[in-house]
């Protein structure tokens, strides 16, 4: 889409977010429209009041005082009709940035792990956060003075009109001067604010990289190369958000002085038509501050247009997030309780489209099998269990589980049927008992307890301060701790299929034979893929895979591929040959 174009497009889509509230959209037009027309108003009943007043001896004090008590009313309503449109503009703005994020969080719930993976979080939380107040706050300010900018414009007109056509005529030819010095420092100040949004989203994602990994950073002393990485996206920033503000900033005192010409041409005409008798004191007063209200709204609307144009850009980075490409979808049919058969026919999958990576893998696992996948760093194991959990979808090929294609069935059906454990562990911010009970929510403490001490994970859990009820998170256990709570959920609900990925890498020697014993009793029966780097964790294996560069190149039991003497027993030996000897 052409850049020009991004900001209508934009504007567009924000307007069709708003639409589901069209009705407050009217009645906030509405108040607006009363609020400017009664404050309109009052310069005309000054105008009249002011004329009542011929010399110090002739002014009639009933009039003035009625005029005087029109004005306090008229002004009363005005701030009155203001402050309920105030009201209603907050409620359209905020319930619209509402909708927005809710749009944001479910549009994230189907987006594929690819473009997860390939977006930094810290740009992605800035989007949903940080990017959609920024948009309520233009919304806000847009709302507030531009409905009562436009109908201040039109309704002045017509008062001025009734006092005098030429002046009014005068004013509204240099009125398009206002509007092309708005227009012309606009665009430009549009392009700073989406650069310097940009750069915003970068610097989140820098600092929610280093806080995460603080302790990593401190060991491998990258503090300074650290400090140098923000400095210069710091300094980026800094730089697009000056000239975002240079360019802003020129739009109000530009307008402003075009303004002040029409504002002096106004008096200049006025003076000489007090001299010829065509208008009155009073009437040079009304049209003096009809000239004054009638600029007034350009200058809001000038401060306006610049904040929408931060707003803007803004949305349009939310709506890329919001209108990136989902997963494919979602298929009605239901995976039933699985068996465990598991076919693999002739995939072909890639990360990166230019450079293969699984290529013709064929496989068939029966029920009950312990299958371990074994080879070097990259060498695809770790993305056969993606694929096999539907994160990632085949290029080309077919996966079947009891005989059903897995891209025929939801994901939901898929993945309940298999339990999964991950180097990687994750917690969320709540009691052990909801982070245990993660994939069985109407679980008893009975069951969570059992499970728990089955992993042997409740040693720890009753000693916290509230046992189950104690809240933790990311931080609260070691990373042994956390393991063993992952390890806890897929014991508490006892799938027909396991995934073992370095599932006991962080665990201590005397826990992990523990913890091999309660797998070895989960997984009686239930077909289970183990990926391992430590191969004495595997050697009961029914079948073990060994994969180098994407491709089965030697499968058997550990005793049949020993006495191959090939790729395995020499990853094996590397391993091993020492401490046995």
């Amino acid at each position: 889409m052409p850049k020009n174009n991004s900001n209508s497009e934009t504007l567009k889509k924000v307007l069709s977010l708003i639409r589901k509230y069209r009705f407050l959209v009217v009645l906030s037009i509405v108040m607006a429209a009363v609020s400017v027309v009664l404050q309109l108003y009052v310069p005309i009943l000054f105008g009249d009041a002011i004329d009542t007043i011929k010399d110090i001896e002739s002014i009639n004090y009933v009039m003035l005082k009625d005029y005087l008590l029109k004005i306090a009313l008229l002004s009363l309503l005005s701030a009155l009709a203001t402050w309920i449109m105030n009201l209603i503009n907050n409620r359209i703005s905020y319930r619209t940035v509402e909708d927005l994020r809710k749009k944001a969080i479910r549009r994230i719930q189907i987006l594929p792990l690819s473009y997860l993976d390939s977006h930094a979080t810290g740009d992605i939380v800035q989007r949903i956060i940080a990017d959609s107040d920024q948009l309520s706050e233009g919304l806000l300010l847009g709302f507030s003075q531009l409905f009562s900018g436009v109908i201040t414009i039109f309704v002045t007109l017509y008062f001025m009109l009734s006092k005098n056509v030429e002046i009014t005529l005068m004013v509204i030819v240099m009125t398009p001067v206002s509007f092309l010095v708005a227009r012309f420092i606009a665009g430009r100040s549009y392009k700073m604010f989406a650069k310097q949004n940009e750069a915003r989203g970068k610097q989140t994602a820098l600092i929610n990289e280093m806080i995460s990994n603080e302790k990593i950073v401190k060991a491998f002393a990258y503090e300074g190369k650290a400090s140098k990485r923000f400095k210069d996206i710091n300094e980026e920033l800094c730089r697009y958000a000056q000239s975002a503000t240079f360019f802003s900033s020129l739009t109000n005192p530009s307008t402003r002085a075009v303004n002040n010409v029409i504002y002096a041409l106004v008096a200049l005409i006025g003076s000489m038509k007090i001299l010829n008798g065509s208008l009155s004191v009073g009437g040079i007063t009304v049209l003096l501050a009809y000239a004054n209200q009638y600029m007034k709204p350009f200058n809001d609307i000038s401060s306006v247009v610049t904040e929408l144009q931060n707003s803007l850009s803004c949305a349009e980075r939310v709506f890329e997030l919001i209108e990136a490409e989902a997963q494919s979808p979602e298929k009605e049919k239901e995976l039933p309780e699985a068996e465990g058969d598991i076919d693999i026919e002739n995939v072909y999958f890639s990360y990166d489209k230019s450079r293969k990576l699984i290529e013709d893998f064929s496989f068939h696992g029966k029920k009950g099998m312990t299958i371990a996948i074994v080879g070097p760093t990259g060498c695809g194991k770790t993305t056969l269990i993606n694929l096999l959990m539907r994160f990632y979808d085949v290029d080309k090929g077919k996966i079947r589980v009891d005989g059903n294609d897995i891209y025929e069935v939801s994901r939901k059906s898929l993945r309940k049927n298999y339990g999964m454990v991950l180097q990687d562990t994750w917690l969320k911010n709540a009691s052990v008992r909801d982070n245990i009970a993660i994939g069985k929510s109407d679980a008893s403490d009975e069951e969570i307890i059992t499970a728990a001490k089955r992993t042997h994970s409740w040693e720890f859990i009753r000693r916290m301060p509230q046992g189950l009820d104690t809240v933790i998170n990311d931080d609260s256990l070691s990373q042994g701790q956390k393991q063993l709570l992952c390890i806890t959920r897929v014991m508490l609900c006892m799938p027909p299929m396991l995934i073992l990925d370095e599932a006991t890498s962080s665990i201590d020697t005397r826990t992990e034979v523990y913890i091999q014993k309660a797998f070895a009793r989960l997984m009686e029966g239930r077909t289970s893929f183990i990926v391992a780097h430590r191969l004495s964790t595997i050697r009961n294996a029914d079948q073990i895979l060994v994969m180098n560069d994407g491709k089965i190149i030697e499968q058997g039991s550990h005793e049949q591929l020993m006495k191959n003497n090939g790729f395995y027993t020499r990853l094996y030996n590397s391993q091993f040959a020492a401490n046995e000897s």
